[in-house]
């Protein structure tokens, strides 16, 4: 693999960004992150989706034009992908003028070939999905599953494209390439879909929606969301504006998104790219909602939680701990869950406890016995190694849950390690080997293999905790930052003799939320 692009759903700016956003970002991110270590080029698109009726509307509440307003709500959103460290290579925005004109490129390109006609229609429209949808697909009293609102029954004449036409090729894809939907269980779910696959609407008419890219050539139609929003993936990697940025790139290796929009990536989308000849991504993977207090969020029960509000909240100096939390809360694909007590008390546990603890101990100590030195008698080789072997058994398990997008387990394995190593220290005891001369050499070549295992830690959950990370790579008097680290740096005998802590330098990487000294350390 000599590159790698990763892409999230775009999100749309009728509300600011809410955990739920957040949580996809992160993961997305952690993949960006590590995929980078692997000395690979990566590109990450992220961005906002910014037409349609809901926006129209919110926008004239507020006595806004509906740029001005977008231009607000996409402001937020970059702001809170800052504070939560989302290292994308571009945001896009579904109404910037490249964009407009890939989008209109495509619908002309289909529409010259035939897979794009006019029709008049009559259907159910839900202002919430912002899509015509089956009777089949409401609740016995007719309602919209997911906003709780009736559909109104709208007439329409507007283009559609031919989905029906290309649903066998589709099938057959999946059917060919395992990789193609991840994770594995929602294979079937989209192939139930396809056998009710019928054309789609992708214009609507200028008097219902004005919000929008209009139809080349026709002023009384805009394109509709699933050729305006979808295509951001291939505006967002150079198509028609760079081509070599283009040829580079894609296809796209992953578009992460939520499981509720699988249909519209695997069928809708696909059919699209099929349509115009283009190669298709190679991995969608659906991912599972993030609810809070084992209940959906939504406005009207308010329970929407920033990650702002989170951050500001625990009075936190970054957003390590939310990341970290969000992405082992529950094996990634599946529901997790947020809730303030067990976000607290897992990442005291491990952050704090477990991993804080066992760099401050173990550099305490060097301190202690050594001043702070690891002599050359200190540095250990690999082989008969315990501890050196687990380092190389855990990069491989990373690597390989990474290429399955197993980010969970693959933290779980990191995590294991560090496990491990405090059972090590505590084996091993090296405040008693540092009793006897006789073992003081064996009391340095413990902690030495317990820093240097940690080094190797730090470059291992970087992705996840970039900030705990870089404290650890500090702390440990590493040369350059860990953001510039490789997995090949993942390898035994990295942390070198000489001084590598005092006690000014020994101090907690990770605070523990809701502790006195927390609170004292973040109200100076």
């Amino acid at each position: 693999m000599d590159k790698f692009y990763i892409t999230t759903a775009i999100d749309y700016v009728n509300a600011p960004p809410h955990i739920g956003h957040a949580y996809e970002k992160i993961a997305a991110d952690v993949i960006a992150r590590h995929f980078r270590q692997r000395d690979i080029n990566v590109f990450f698109l992220t961005g906002t989706d910014e037409h349609g009726i809901k926006i129209e509307r919110t926008a004239a509440s507020k006595g806004m034009t509906p740029q001005e307003f977008c231009d607000s709500i996409a402001a937020k959103f970059k702001e809170t992908w800052k504070l939560i460290d989302i290292s994308y290579d571009r945001f896009i925005r579904t109404t910037e003028e490249d964009h407009k004109k890939v989008v209109k490129h495509i619908f002309k390109t289909l529409l010259n070939k035939g897979d794009i006609y006019k029709a008049s229609y009559t259907g159910l429209y839900c202002t919430g999905c912002e899509c015509f949808v089956s009777p089949r697909d409401l609740t016995e009293d007719g309602f919209c599953p997911d906003h709780k609102t009736k559909p109104q029954e709208v007439q329409e004449e507007n283009y559609f494209f031919k989905l029906s036409k290309y649903k066998d090729r589709i099938k057959e894809h999946i059917k060919n390439n395992s990789d193609f939907l991840m994770p594995e269980y929602r294979v079937n779910e989209v192939l139930n879909q396809l056998e009710n696959t019928e054309d789609i609407s992708v214009s609507r008419a200028k008097t219902s929606v004005s919000w929008g890219i209009p139809v080349p050539d026709d002023d009384s139609q805009v394109i509709y969301v699933w050729i305006d929003a979808l295509s951001n993936y291939l505006t967002g990697i150079g198509y028609l504006a760079n081509e070599e940025l283009y040829r580079e790139f894609w296809p796209a290796d992953n578009h992460m998104i939520g499981k509720d929009i699988l249909k519209f990536h695997s069928i809708y989308w696909i059919a699209i790219l099929m349509a115009m000849e283009l190669p298709l991504p190679k991995t969608i993977y659906a991912h599972g909602w993030i609810t809070v207090d084992e209940t959906k969020m939504s406005k009207s029960l308010g329970n929407v939680i920033s990650p702002t509000n989170i951050i500001t909240e625990h009075q936190l100096p970054n957003a390590d701990s939310l990341r970290y939390f969000l992405m082992t809360t529950a094996p990634f694909g599946r529901d997790g869950n947020y809730n303030d007590e067990d976000f607290k008390n897992k990442v005291n546990a491990d952050l704090a406890n477990n991993l804080g603890n066992l760099l401050n101990r173990s550099s305490s100590m060097l301190v202690k016995y050594f001043d702070g030195n690891i002599t050359s008698e200190a540095v250990t080789g690999y082989e008969n190694n315990e501890l050196a072997q687990l380092c190389n058994s855990t990069k491989q398990i990373v690597i390989e849950k990474f290429d399955k997008y197993s980010i969970s387990e693959a933290a779980e394995a990191v995590f294991d390690l560090v496990d491990k190593t405090n059972k090590y220290v505590n084996e091993k005891a090296p405040w008693t080997l540092a009793k006897n001369p006789e073992t003081l050499t064996e009391c340095a070549q413990v902690l030495y293999n317990v820093l240097e295992t940690l080094r190797q830690v730090s470059i291992l959950l970087y992705p996840y905790i970039p900030n705990i990370s870089e404290d650890m790579w500090q702390q440990l008097s590493l040369e350059g930052k860990v953001a510039d680290k490789n997995l090949s740096d993942v390898k035994w005998g990295g942390l070198q003799a000489g001084k590598v802590a005092s006690k000014e330098t020994v101090k907690p990487v990770f605070l523990r939320i809701d502790s006195e000294f927390a609170g004292a350390e973040k109200k100076k």
